[in-house]
């Protein structure tokens, strides 16, 4: 799997989870979409991740050949 689509993954659970903690749990939990939308707005500028560099640091997402 490519290393964009973990991010991809890692980024659609975090929305999902926390709307429903918000929904469910407390309000306060919209802040973890809030982040996750706002750090996506940021790469897709910069084209600079976090997740990115820390994926590679532990050879997560490489491609299988």
């Amino acid at each position: 799997m490519k290393r964009e689509h973990v991010i991809r993954i890692f980024a659609g659970t975090f929305v999902l989870s926390g709307l429903a903690l918000g929904r469910w749990v407390n309000p306060w939990w919209l802040l973890l979409p809030t982040f996750v939308g706002v750090n996506l707005l940021q790469s897709g500028i910069t084209r600079w991740c976090l997740l990115e560099d820390i994926l590679k640091k532990f050879n997560i997402g490489e491609e299988c050949r």
